[in-house]
Order: structure tokens, then C-alpha cells, then sequence
């Protein structure tokens, strides 16, 4: 079959299961069915007979609303590339302003020793910033033990296996010492709205990840307690915020004795990472 005639069925596919860049997800399937970069699609314009069977398995996947990273298995996120599972929140672009705020927060990339990351997922915030801070050692802890071997493998996967470590654990209560960096994106959505969530989310990414309790501020009053007892002198914490959630989370914080830093938007305007200080 004809790349253009195979493409063309498959973005109307996707169009009708209401996938709003079915033409670019389609390509973007191509690619990973055959192996291909999207410089090679473009240079081919017959598909091989496997590839046509892989990608149209593909379609049939996506078409019933499941994303695209767990049909690839893989996810890219800052410099660095994930594997991914249904175990694990998919790593999103907004989560880069976590690292983005303690790049600036923190810029003397040789003054990190420690990094905390709790519910860690996928290991792409810890991982990340590891990447940046080269005499850094981490720490990831998620309550799900497949989530924490999957952060696992992506810390080998990119070459960081030696200076981190995962467990699984209730987050904060699994933890002892003191970190220069605590990173968190916890449970943030309000559990009533849960029933609400696109299809893509509500019916393939892990509701624990996702909900946050009854006002979605369930972990951020645990985060809270905690980083008193977790953060160095002079250290800092990032946390994920959903939208809506700053003037809350900045209530409880100080609550607790901790200084707001910045809270920094992201490239859509929400109010995205929170940035706190122990007071």
C-alpha cells in the first residue's frame, strides 16, 4: 500500500475517534512502525508488509484513546528519553518548569550533592536533574514497586544507574536524612473531577498518580509537613501545581514554615512549579 493512501485512512481513523492531531500522530506512527525517522519517511513511499501490519495495530490502539507513548513504549522529556508504562504517569512538557525553576534557583551546577524526588513515576524529574547537576546523587520513591523499577531501568537506559537509587514507599515516611533538592509532581486533581479527565488519561494512566483527594491538596499537606525535616540549610523544594492551586499550596506551606520562592507558569500561563524554601 501507498505511504499516502495508508496515512490518509489513518488520520481520518483517528479524526473520527477524536484525535485532535490525528494527521501528525499518524505520521508519527508510520515512523515508529518502520523504524523510520521522519526525514526517511519522506524519502520512502512504499511500506513494507510488516510495517503496515504494526502500524495499523497501532491505529487501532490509538483510535480507542491510548496514547501514544504507551503504544511506543517511550517518551521524551528534557535532554533525555523514558521508557514508559501504564504503571507510571506519561512525563509531560509542563513538568520541565520544575527544572527550569531549580536550574535558576539553584545555578552553580557543581553545589548539588542530593536530589529527593517523591513519587518519582517514570524517574523523569530526579533523572533530569541529575543530568544537570554532575556531582549529584538522587533518590526516587513512589509506593508503586513497578513504577520504581521502571525509573530504574531509565536510569540505566541513560546512564545514571550509578548515582541514584529507587524504592518504593509510603513517599516522605520512607525517608531519612536531608536532601540539597526535593522534587515532587504528587496526586493534584480533585477527586470529583477525576470522572472528567480525557479519555487518553482517565482510562490508561494510574488514578493514584492522579488523584489528589476531595480539594486536591490531599499530598501537598503531606509535602508540606514533611520538607521541614528533608531539606538542607539553604536547600530547596520544587513542587507541581495544578491549575488554580498556588494561593492554596502557598497557604499551607507557610503553614509549615516555609518560604515561597517563586511560582513559576508555564508555557501556557498555569501556575506550574512552586518553589519553597525552610524558612
Amino acid at each position: 500500500m501507498r505511504k499516502i493512501d495508508l496515512l490518509q485512512q489513518a488520520g481520518e481513523r483517528l479524526f473520527q475517534a477524536g484525535i485532535e492531531e490525528a494527521a501528525f500522530e499518524a505520521r508519527l506512527l508510520l515512523c515508529w512502525a518502520c523504524g523510520w525517522t521522519r526525514m526517511e519517511l519522506m524519502q520512502h513511499d512504499g511500506i513494507p508488509a510488516e510495517g503496515v501490519d504494526r502500524f495499523q495495530r497501532a491505529i487501532q490502539r490509538r483510535s480507542q484513546r491510548e496514547p501514544v507513548a504507551f503504544i511506543t513504549g517511550e517518551q521524551g522529556f528534557w535532554t533525555l528519553d523514558f521508557h514508559v508504562s501504564p504503571e507510571t504517569l506519561i512525563p509531560r512538557g509542563d513538568s520541565e518548569t520544575l527544572l527550569e525553576a531549580l536550574l535558576d534557583h539553584k545555578p552553580d551546577r557543581q553545589s548539588v550533592r542530593s536530589i529527593l524526588d517523591l513519587g518519582t513515576g517514570t524517574g523523569c524529574l530526579l533523572l533530569s536533574a541529575l543530568s544537570e547537576y554532575p556531582r549529584a546523587w538522587g533518590l526516587g520513591v513512589d509506593i508503586a514497586p513497578a513504577a520504581a523499577g521502571l525509573a530504574r531501568r531509565n536510569a540505566g537506559r541513560n546512564g545514571l544507574s550509578d548515582r541514584v537509587a529507587f524504592m518504593a514507599g509510603d513517599w516522605a515516611a520512607a525517608v531519612g536524612g536531608r536532601f540539597d533538592v526535593v522534587l515532587s509532581n504528587p496526586p493534584y486533581i480533585e477527586h470529583a473531577d477525576m470522572a472528567h479527565l480525557m479519555p487518553d488519561v482517565a482510562a490508561y494512566e494510574p488514578h493514584r498518580a492522579l488523584d489528589g483527594g476531595d480539594d486536591g491538596l490531599v499530598a501537598y499537606r503531606i509535602l508540606c509537613r514533611s520538607l521541614p525535616h528533608l531539606l538542607m540549610p539553604n536547600g530547596c523544594a520544587v513542587l507541581e501545581l495544578g491549575m488554580g492551586q498556588a494561593d492554596a499550596v502557598t497557604e499551607l506551606a507557610e503553614a509549615e514554615g516555609l518560604a515561597v520562592l517563586e511560582c513559576r507558569k508555564d508555557l501556557g500561563g498555569v501556575e506550574r512549579a512552586l518553589v519553597l524554601a525552610f524558612s
